[in-house]
């Protein structure tokens, strides 16, 4: 078979054929077929001499149409840059290297950045598309500058009212409208003053200002998180995510999980980790689903079920388990280390004598290393002070080879 390109992945902004380059404008000609969204197909119009298709919904039902005509020269056209947050990723995972090329125009991204004077290595962008715009939590403190990848005209409302609740409501929003057309609109508004007019293809670039942000360490205090007492307490939980090592990219299953504390802490650690709760009591899941979404880590995947019996239902095969609860139940430790990947860390906590035994036992069949950790808090002794030490947690590392 042939490794020609056929496939020619066109960015196109909102200048529509006047910012194409003479290449693009020649595959948008020659092609036998040209996909994109309406608004695309409308703005390359001019140039279009064979059949379009507008995507579907939803749009890999196209597929079939697109790679059925290989060997033929095929056009798919995308916003700006197809390769960020755009669908040339998806495109290449089903076609050898070389039988596409790709031709972008600038970005919303860089023209926004172009607009502003930003730098655009020192400015997170996050995708409101088709995701909870609590994905912005994690990212706000006094200072920050933020890209925002608005899905529709709700966005920015939507974006205005976390800023407001998280207590961010002096940040100055620059709301970009149509960038690069001849309709491009740039308005600056407070938080709370938010125009009711914005158009379906806008972008926020935010300066924040107000409140402390969220501490990017592991241990965040205990008061970050709703729970009912039961919940790894902010120092033990900083050594419990210091042994479980996160790195982007991998899997956690938090078995018992409580209030999330920990795999909430686990998804903060990197934007690419990943982590499945499993709690038997409904309220605690909840809760858990609750804390991750305020807290920005709406990805938090919890599950309601007991262990061990519903650990064959957790799918995909784990980088790292915790158990924070349950351990002493009849073959959890052995279930949850036959799940784990190579390389993947299981630990466990312990503050009873008779799930110290259990670790101990653990520690004999699988290796690994035991710690002790003990934690006194300074409380009042009448009128007078004192060190009342916590329960000592025993927690147990393992690796698998």
């Amino acid at each position: 078979m042939s490794l020609d390109p056929w496939l020619s992945i066109l960015g196109i902004g909102e200048d529509g054929v006047d910012g194409l380059s003479g290449a693009a404008r020649g595959l948008i000609g020659r092609a036998a077929l040209v996909v994109g969204g309406a608004r695309h197909l409308r703005l390359a119009a001019g140039l279009i001499t064979g059949e379009s298709l507008m995507w579907p919904r939803p749009m890999d039902q196209a597929f079939p149409a697109i790679f059925s005509r290989r060997g033929q020269a095929v056009v798919v056209l995308a916003s700006g840059d197809p390769f960020f947050h755009g669908v040339g990723s998806v495109l290449a995972s089903h076609v050898a290297r070389g039988e596409f090329v790709c031709l972008p125009v600038a970005s919303c991204v860089s023209l926004a950045a172009a607009r502003l004077g930003w730098a655009l290595q020192g400015t997170p962008v996050i995708s409101c598309c088709g995701l909870p715009v609590a994905r912005v939590i994690p990212h706000l403190h006094d200072g920050a500058r933020l890209l925002v990848l608005s899905a529709d005209a709700t966005t920015p409302g939507d974006v205005a009212s976390v800023l407001l609740a998280r207590g961010f409501g002096a940040s100055r929003v620059h709301v970009l409208e149509a960038l690069g057309g001849p309709c491009e609109r740039h308005r600056v508004v407070a938080a709370d003053r938010m125009p009711d007019d914005v158009g379906p293809l806008n972008l926020l670039a935010i300066e924040v200002a107000g409140a402390a942000g969220m501490p990017r360490v592991a241990g965040l205090a205990d008061g970050w998180f709703a729970h009912d007492g039961q919940i790894t307490k902010s120092e033990i939980r900083a050594a419990t995510l210091a042994a479980l090592a996160p790195v982007p990219g991998e899997l956690l299953w938090d078995i018992g999980c409580g209030s999330g504390s920990v795999a909430i802490e686990w998804l903060l650690a990197h934007p690419a980790n990943r982590a499945i709760g499993l709690e038997r009591d409904a309220v605690r899941a909840a809760r858990a689903r609750e804390n991750a979404l305020r807290l920005g880590v709406p990805r938090f995947e919890v599950r309601q079920g007991a262990a061990p019996d519903d650990i064959d239902d957790l799918w995909p095969a784990p980088d790292a388990v915790f158990i924070g609860g349950g351990a002493r139940r009849d073959g959890l430790i052995g279930r949850c280390w036959a799940a784990l990947r190579a390389g993947g860390r299981l630990v466990v906590n312990a503050v009873t004598i008779e799930t110290e035994a259990v670790l101990f036992a653990a520690y004999r069949n699988y290796g690994g290393g035991l710690t002790r950790l003990s934690i006194d808090r300074l409380d009042p002794v009448g009128g007078l002070h004192g060190f009342r030490p916590a329960m000592t947690v025993t927690q147990w590392r393992g690796v698998k080879p």
